[in-house]
């Protein structure tokens, strides 16, 4: 089996029953804030895109890329679909020329031409990218991959009991706006980025450790960021808080925890993956189109040409942002408020009013709008307290609106265009309603939170004197594995949500309180 390095998620794998594309992107996305990294833009995509199937994993913009997929990418190839609770990506996929499907069956192996097995996982909780995300195993003449991506799953055993998995590709780096968004002091930005990349390499370290595959890819990230606005974001300037790291810094943390079995795919790379035995390991060769460590060495250089080069199509991007003639207002009323008529467990959990700060194109006026959750309206700001608050530009609210954007999480907040603050905790459901702004979306979330609102979790775990339940109450991690305890305070590592043990309550964001009960231990007469 072949792997071919393709940027960020991107591989190629090929086999002698074929041949799988997996999320090839090359085009900056969100508001041309993130590109790929090390850059990809100069394979050779004609080749690399003539193969007999796709696999998206799910429809973030640094995995779906609709200007590539529609330019470079073979519309006879059959999609391997996953088995999401909407139609979304394969009707965005019909629409760019797709027109084979697989519809996979989630958790379930389907065998292809030529003894070519596959198996989609597909996670469809709404925080779960954009209504969705999942993970590909691939089995040929006796070679198994798991390609998870960036996938979060609570349990990696449904492809550990299909077999000895030979090679690893999954997620290491971050891919979100938190702390930097953050209206915070410098020194608490730091403390918290270093939290947050800490338990990203604690997580990856645990999903390794529980496969215990025989080689090992960091893929998935972590993206860079060329505009001048966003330059401070990329890991290269000594920050210990920046949740970024690269390749090259996974492979240093790799080692101080044991790990020899990594393998770095630049663009370009290709890793053959061969069987020495039915007993014996795997083993991997991989060949480079540059010596990787002196790549990594020189990366602020790479960076510094990336955005010379990169620089017209950010501006080209930005150039297409404003639209004077939309009515922000009127339009965000008449998009929201039907919505919020209809929302009750993600209007509930919102709680109160959430403020967007629109700051004019010269940057002398801010027009403050509100989402007023309870109320179930979008109006002026009225001076009123508000937990969250959000303060962006107002063209990219304006292009929002002008594209009839349903996601704002996989567009605005993915840019990191924006600041953020917040009085008290997380607050999971503004994100997800933001995640929704669609009727068959909103009609999805909100049944999900019904269900699993009803869900009575009777299986229990054990933390030495704690009985707690099993189950994390945030998106049902196995605690048994995922779960540590420090003192009263329980840490779910899969998304490092902490929950106080004697009151059940949850420190991490409001709701999602925990069954706990503790036993004293007996104490004997001497």
């Amino acid at each position: 089996m072949r792997i071919t390095g393709t940027g960020h998620a991107s591989m190629r794998i090929d086999t002698g029953a074929g041949s799988i594309l997996c999320d090839p992107w090359v085009n900056p996305a969100f508001f041309a804030s993130w590109f790929p990294f090390p850059d990809n833009s100069l394979l050779d995509w004609e080749t690399l895109g003539d193969v007999d199937y796709l696999y998206v994993s799910h429809l973030h913009r640094d995995h779906f890329d609709a200007a590539h997929l529609t330019q470079f990418v073979n519309k006879k190839a059959t999609v391997l679909l996953p088995e999401y609770p909407t139609s979304q990506l394969e009707d965005e996929l019909r629409a760019l020329g797709f027109t084979s499907f697989l519809r996979t069956k989630s958790n379930q192996v389907h065998e292809l031409d030529g003894g070519l097995k596959v198996m989609i996982q597909a996670l469809i909780s709404p925080t779960d990218g954009p209504i969705g995300d999942s993970s590909l195993w691939v089995e040929h003449d006796g070679i198994r991959v798991l390609n998870q991506n960036d996938a979060r799953p609570s349990d990696l055993s449904v492809f550990a009991e299909l077999g000895h998995v030979h090679a690893h590709m999954l997620q290491f780096s971050g891919a979100i706006w938190y702390p930097m968004v953050y209206e915070l002091p410098n020194a608490a930005k730091t403390a918290f980025g270093k939290q947050k990349r800490d338990r990203q390499f604690d997580r990856t370290w645990r999903y390794i450790d529980d496969l215990k595959a025989d080689h090992v890819f960091p893929i998935a990230g972590p993206p860079c960021f060329l505009d001048d606005d966003l330059w401070q974001f990329n890991d290269i300037h000594g920050d210990e808080g920046n949740i970024f790291p690269d390749q090259s810094v996974f492979m240093s943390e790799y080692a101080k925890v044991g790990g020899t079995n990594g393998v770095v795919l630049l663009p370009g790379s290709v890793s053959e993956l061969t069987m020495a035995g039915a007993e014996a390991p795997s083993s991997v060769e991989t060949t480079h189109p540059t010596d990787v460590d002196e790549f990594f060495a020189n990366k602020t250089a790479h960076l510094e040409e990336m955005r010379e080069r990169k620089a017209p199509v950010i501006a080209a991007e930005k150039a297409s942002w404003r639209h004077p003639e939309i009515d922000v207002l009127g339009a965000l009323k008449k998009r929201i408020e039907p919505l919020l008529e209809e929302s009750i467990y993600m209007a509930k959990g919102v709680g109160g009013p959430v403020r967007f700060d629109l700051v004019s194109y010269d940057g002398t006026s801010v027009e403050s709008i509100v989402v007023d959750f309870p109320g179930k309206q979008v109006r002026p700001y009225a001076d009123e307290k508000v937990r969250y608050r959000f303060r962006t530009q107002r063209e990219l609210i304006e292009h929002l609106i002008y594209i009839d954007e349903g996601d704002w999480v996989n567009s605005l907040f993915l840019s990191c265009r924006f600041s953020a603050a917040r009085i008290g905790q997380y607050n999971e459901f503004v994100y997800a309603f933001f995640k929704c702004l669609s009727e068959e979306r909103l009609q999805y979330a909100e049944g999900w939170y019904d269900e699993h609102e009803k869900e009575v979790d009777a299986e229990d775990t054990q933390f030495g004197d704690w009985t707690v339940q099993r189950r994390c109450p945030h998106l049902k991690a196995d605690l048994s594995r995922f779960g540590i305890v420090d003192g009263n305070v329980l840490t779910c590592q899969l998304h490092g949500w902490k929950f106080d043990l004697p009151s059940g309550r949850c420190l991490t964001s409001v709701g999602h309180k925990i069954r706990a009960e503790k036993h004293e231990t007996e104490k004997t007469e001497a």
